[in-house]
């Protein structure tokens, strides 16, 4: 029992981890492909929705990102959830980089 929480919490703490990183890392990613003309306007909505596919991805390979003894597709699904959130972080973060707590 106590063996399954910890690996349960290790499993979240390494998910969280690597969906704080693709967050911060997705919006100058997106930005780098879709910054032309005519295309601005897709930056943070292809930004959301490759986020909402990598916490999928994470959730489905470590379902402890649900809970104790969630299942894979639960683990998905809460996946999907925390990195659209993690997403809406980095674009918190980086706005507060380029403008400042004054800007802001």
């Amino acid at each position: 029992m106590a063996e399954s929480r910890v690996g349960t919490t290790v499993q979240r703490v390494v998910a969280l981890a690597l969906l704080l990183v693709a967050g911060i890392l997705s919006l100058p990613a997106a930005a780098s492909v879709l910054d032309g003309q005519g295309s601005e306007n897709l930056i943070v909505p292809a930004q959301l929705v490759a986020m909402a596919l990598v916490g999928a991805l994470v959730g489905y390979l470590l379902p402890g990102l649900a809970g104790d003894g969630a299942t894979r597709r639960r683990g998905a699904t809460m996946g999907a959830v925390v990195g659209v959130i993690m997403a809406l972080a980095g674009v918190v973060l980086f706005f507060l980089l380029l403008n400042g707590f004054d800007g802001a």
